[in-house]
């Protein structure tokens, strides 16, 4: 087992003078959507990475930005042109579809922004809050709170064969995993028979008709409280776990509790959703927790980008924001020729997302993680 040492690159890091050991420049190619319907994610990027350089306040570094269009054919042209100019390091491209011509490129190492880590090219390393984090810090969660029984709930969509090898490789417990269809009337039908609810509606049915036909003195008060219940029974676990976001999010919560499992007795645990506001309205759906990456870093980031830009700046963007940071660690550590090393090293780095870990030309994210109750949003760990 290798020492992980933490680098704390934008509190330490930033503000202080680094010596570096020669003049020469570090070339960063960035690859990102300048044009099309993704452009002004793309100009936040830049406007991110701006903000970063200015914090490191170092003349070392060279930032060459080359539009994609969010296009493979238009990502390996403009990277291959990054190429011949000399860098040897990109941050870039932004989505997963863009990756697919890259291996064509030798001697190049390219951060990716996207968050899938499966089937990537070898000389990609995936930056974005992947799969296998999130379920990490949910192990966590679980591990704390002692609980026992827990389903997976993925929707039959293009991310669940890496939910399925992520659940594998984090050794999470889960006692059932199930996929389900995100249409409505299915999906409804779907979460009935996962909960039981048919079994469990009937048991109260059952149970109100033993009472009426029994000879208790106090059955029409007991009668009354029946009439009360929607259901009588258990469901087989503890927890569920949904990896699903926004209103289908919202579709399989209102599933649950259709079929009278609540929040309230049951652990609604779900992913990343990037501090979503609209959940803290929906009150009958709390508590619910998910990771996240740290919330007061990104409110930070976001204030001081709206000063600067007087926009909203994307989350990704504070993403690109610490790659910056962490190239320049490492290019001072190890020199910009020899970076494909450095990322093939176990290491530990704070940034302003969080604690990011870099083993055999992986990232992987340390997440806080959070609870969204009573309308208000409450860090765990």
């Amino acid at each position: 087992m290798f020492k992980i040492f933490i680098i704390i690159i934008f509190f330490s890091l930033f503000g202080y003078s680094i010596g570096h050991s020669n003049s020469e420049k570090i070339k960063i190619g960035l690859l990102v959507p300048l044009s099309g319907e993704h452009k002004k994610l793309g100009q936040q990027i830049i406007k991110s990475i701006r903000m970063a350089l200015i914090d490191i306040g170092t003349d070392k570094i060279e930032i060459y930005p080359k539009d994609t269009n969010a296009n493979p054919n238009k990502t390996f042209q403009s990277a291959v042109e990054l190429k011949n100019i000399g860098a040897k390091i990109i941050v870039g491209p932004v989505f997963f579809k863009s990756l697919v011509y890259l291996d064509e490129i030798d001697d190049v190492i390219f951060l990716s922004l996207t968050n899938k880590t499966i089937d990537l090219p070898k000389n990609i390393i995936s930056t974005g809050v992947n799969s296998l984090s999130q379920i990490n810090a949910i192990k966590k969660f679980i591990e704390i709170n002692k609980i026992e029984k827990t389903i997976f709930l993925t929707p039959d969509a293009d991310y669940q064969d890496e939910i399925k090898e992520m659940i594998k490789k984090s050794k999470i417990k889960i006692s059932k995993h199930y996929s389900y269809n995100t249409e409505p009337t299915k999906l409804t039908e779907q979460i009935e028979k996962i909960t039981n609810y048919k079994i469990r509606k009937q048991n109260l049915a059952d149970e109100i008709y033993r009472v009426e036909q029994s000879d208790l003195p106090d059955k029409e008060k007991q009668i009354e409280k029946l009439k009360k219940r929607y259901t009588i029974g258990k469901v087989n676990f503890d927890s569920v776990i949904i990896s699903d976001f926004e209103e289908s999010l919202k579709s399989v919560i209102t599933s649950l509790l259709y079929a009278d499992v609540s929040p309230k007795n049951k652990y609604f645990i779900t992913f990343n959703q990037w501090f979503d506001e609209s959940l803290l309205n929906e009150k009958t759906t709390q508590p619910i927790y998910y990771p996240s990456i740290n919330r007061e870093n990104l409110e930070n980031f976001t204030r001081k980008f709206i000063k600067q830009y007087n926009e909203e700046p994307n989350h990704i963007g504070l993403l690109s924001y610490d790659l910056i940071g962490l190239i320049y660690y490492l290019s001072l550590q190890y020199g910009q020729f020899d970076l494909n090393e450095a990322f093939k090293k176990e290491n530990a780095f704070k940034g302003k997302i969080g604690v990011f870990e870099i083993q055999n030309n992986k990232i992987n994210h340390r997440l806080n993680f959070y609870q969204v109750d009573d309308g208000k949003i409450k860090k765990i760990f």
